[in-house]
């Protein structure tokens, strides 16, 4: 029995980092899903940390939703609730780490957003994507040093990347030789396997011209360069006895939820442990000019690029005027994205200024950049869709845009950084009116 016949004798799980980003894991992790899907593998694609972009990519290539697991704002049972549930609708769970394997922030013992923290935490061994390129012999120091970092953390392998030549190959493989672990591919430098980029990272999988085929080429890429059946054979079998609970409750029976390419960022274990409570998610599009269900409890505007389509959402008079009625009886909550929709006026990147919801008084600008990113830490305010007054959250915050005028909202939350360092109030609430460029994932 080879090691993908026995992806399906039992559910198994491995990570694939890199020493740092940039080492091209994205693009090796969507050929090696995209190959074993071929291959008949039911395969889940789990991104580590915070990122809406991948796991859309993930769930395109296995066909499979994707998913974030994230040891920082996740609590140890939802972690192992979250992997355990994508055990159980695969045969073999592929985590993509963020950023280098050890990388997160300093604090909790075993919550740092980290990868290692799951390889830690749940026995996961990991396959270390080594970006060759500018190096040979050295690629194997490199390794050595990752394998001896932390001994709770066992690299199990290594894949190259990015390798110039047979020759390159060859002296990298030498070095590697005298390694207590194997090198399990090699995949040649290719400038055509990378995917377009933009402020926030990859330009969404819905919005890539010609993704099936760029994906068929990840696939084959991955079937002739990388041992699968090595790979498969590595990973680590599951337990699947913890159970599923949601990250926060559920802010409604019915959820009107805006999805498209300008809010396309809601994490998949949030809308899934709604659903999975109960809730039913009734999605609409803004851009398609869409309104909310009037039948539904609450509205949930998500992140995205609402800076991009400024003009379109402007003119889409049954969305704004639909949002406008729904707030008038029941909740509307925006995320980053769709905290901006909810102000008075969005400036995009030209200095053009669109007239918004105009329900909350703020005004942003993508003009007038400012990078906010990182972890945080909220406790609301008030009741409503985040939950009630005193609520503790984790989630984190990723934007260029800037707010150019405050209004005089009182504000949602207060904010502190992942380590606990008071960043004030932040975010706006008005009657039913919500938001704030935080994004929620998790209750503490």
């Amino acid at each position: 029995m080879t090691s993908l016949e026995r992806a399906t004798a039992g559910p198994r799980a491995i990570i694939l980092a890199a020493p740092r980003s940039g080492s091209g894991k994205t693009t090796v992790t969507l050929g090696v899903v995209a190959a074993l899907a071929r291959r008949g593998v039911k395969v889940r694609a789990v991104k580590s940390g915070p990122d809406y972009i991948d796991p859309a990519f993930h769930a395109v290539a296995s066909g499979r939703p994707g998913l974030n697991l994230d040891s920082f704002a996740m609590a140890p049972e939802l972690l192992a609730g979250l992997l355990a549930e994508a055990g159980r609708a695969a045969e073999l769970v592929i985590i993509e780490a963020s950023m280098g394997l050890f990388d997160g922030i300093s604090g909790e013992a075993g919550r740092s957003g980290a990868a290692a923290d799951l390889a830690a935490r749940f026995g996961l061994p990991v396959v270390l994507v080594m970006d060759v390129s500018g190096q040979s012999q050295s690629a194997a120091a490199v390794v050595r040093g990752f394998a001896a970092h932390d001994p709770r953390v066992r690299i199990a392998a290594a894949l190259l990347n990015k390798v110039a030549s047979p020759r390159h190959r060859a002296q990298v493989e030498e070095a590697m030789a005298a390694l207590p672990l194997p090198v399990i591919g090699a995949v040649p430098r290719d400038a055509t396997l990378g995917l377009p980029e933009r402020h926030l990272g990859l330009v969404q999988a819905a919005e890539h011209p010609e993704l099936a085929a760029h994906l068929d080429r990840l696939a084959a890429m991955a079937q002739a360069h990388v041992d699968l059946d090595a790979l498969v054979g590595l990973a680590a079998p599951l337990d699947l006895a913890a159970p599923l609970r949601p990250a926060i409750a559920p802010p409604g029976q019915r959820i009107a939820l805006a999805a498209d390419v300008a809010f396309g960022f809601a994490y998949e274990h949030l809308v899934g442990g709604w659903r999975a409570a109960g809730a039913e998610i009734v999605p609409f599009s803004p851009l398609a000019d869409q309104g909310p269900d009037a039948a539904c409890d609450v509205c949930w505007l998500p992140g995205g690029y609402p800076e991009l389509h400024g003009g379109r959402l402007a003119a889409a008079s049954t969305f704004l005027d639909g949002v406008r009625r729904f707030a008038g009886k029941r909740p509307v909550h925006g995320e980053c994205g769709g905290y901006m929709v909810l102000g008075e006026a969005l400036e995009d990147a030209d200095g053009a200024t669109h007239r918004m919801l105009g329900l909350l008084g703020h005004e942003t600008s993508f003009a007038r950049r400012r990078l906010n990113l990182g972890y945080r830490r909220a406790t609301t305010l008030a009741p409503g869709p985040l939950g009630p007054q005193g609520t503790s959250l984790r989630g984190h915050e990723f934007h260029y845009a800037s707010v150019t005028k405050p209004g005089d909202d009182a504000p949602l939350v207060t904010l502190a950084d992942g380590q606990g360092k008071p960043l004030g109030p932040a975010g706006s609430r008005r009657g039913l009116v919500s938001g704030a460029f935080f994004h929620v994932i998790a209750q503490e």
